[in-house]
């Protein structure tokens, strides 16, 4: 997730368990554009052990290929491509999600990504631009290109993040295409992941949002499969977690200034906070120094009490994702 899930919080989660791999945050792409170098560092310092995808996002074909063989050059599992960015000012720029309303462009710029991709070539998509009733379409594209891999956000572009996922369009693509197939979307915890995947028949689960709010998520899951006993996060685990990522985000900062840190930590607390009360929440908008941030943190979880395993249903992060709490 971009300006979240850099280098420091893939240590940080990585020390919990960890996904099988990451992705990056995306490197965008235009006819002048180099790779990012921050991003790059996901890459080149990544020593969690964890395989690493390159995300690429743009509208230019030939911008998109350029970028694609200059990080073909570094340490990584494939490139992913992403058509699934809601963002407006990504979409105003055709590329992300917006490029889903141009699937000619789609078909001409995933043909020749594989083309000049030897290794693993994977894109993440969601179900349309407005309407699930472009997604057929799309699948003839993947198949075409036959792409290595397709993680679907179960949601259309204009759906943002404010609705159920729509686990019938994960299965329709598992029954179309060759290729792994994953979902993603309101995997809130491990019990709508497990629901997620049941309904799908989908190969695995990416977790964005879930894991930011809770990084044990994947050992989680992982104790599903295998039947052991799963880790059950207390609040003083969710304290330690803030306080390295705290501390791993500070020795990131060329220059420490105490009120930008605190802004930085605020995009990822704000996924955090979710479900441990409105006042909580609140209170953490309002920090501007490190002292007023840890008293808030420590005076609310300094205890060894379960954290609430799921946020709230409606909350402005997190809605639409009650129907994955059921068994199929």
């Amino acid at each position: 997730m971009q300006s979240v899930t850099d280098l420091p919080f893939m240590r940080v989660i990585a020390r919990r368990g960890g996904p099988d791999w990451f992705v990056t945050e995306f490197f965008r792409v235009h006819p002048a554009s180099k790779p990012d170098r921050y991003i790059l560092r996901s890459i080149r310092e990544n020593t969690t052990g964890i395989p690493i995808f390159a995300q690429i996002i743009g509208s230019d074909a030939d911008a998109m290929v350029k970028e694609a063989k200059l990080l073909l050059r570094e340490n990584i599992a494939g490139i992913d491509l992403n058509l699934g960015c809601p963002s407006p000012t990504v979409c105003g720029k055709s590329a992300g999600g917006g490029l889903l309303r141009n699937p000619n462009e789609i078909d001409r710029m995933i043909g020749m990504l594989r083309d000049a991709i030897p290794t693993r070539f994977t894109v993440k998509t969601r179900v349309g631009y407005a309407d699930e009733g472009e997604f057929e379409k799309l699948l003839e594209i993947f198949r075409k290109h036959a792409i290595d891999g397709l993680t679907i956000h179960g949601r259309t572009v204009a759906d943002r993040y404010q609705t159920p996922v729509r686990p019938h369009c994960v299965a329709r693509a598992v029954a179309t295409l060759a290729c792994p197939v994953i979902a993603n979307g309101n995997v809130v915890n491990a019990t709508a992941g497990v629901n997620y995947h049941a309904r799908t028949g989908a190969r695995g689960l990416m977790i964005g949002r879930g894991a930011i709010r809770n990084p044990w998520i994947f050992d989680q899951l992982r104790a599903h499969y295998q039947g052991s006993a799963a880790p059950q996060p207390r609040a003083r685990d969710l304290l330690a977690y803030i306080e390295d990522l705290y501390a791993e985000l500070a020795r990131e900062s060329k220059e420490f200034h105490e009120i930008h840190h605190i802004q930085r930590m605020k995009k990822t607390m704000l996924y955090i906070v979710q479900g441990l009360g409105d006042e909580f929440e609140q209170a953490m908008r309002r920090m501007r120094t490190e002292a007023e941030f840890f008293d808030l943190c420590r005076s609310a979880l300094d205890h060894d009490g379960l954290l609430p395993d799921v946020p709230p249903e409606q909350s402005k992060l997190f809605c639409g994702f009650t129907e994955l709490l059921t068994s199929p």
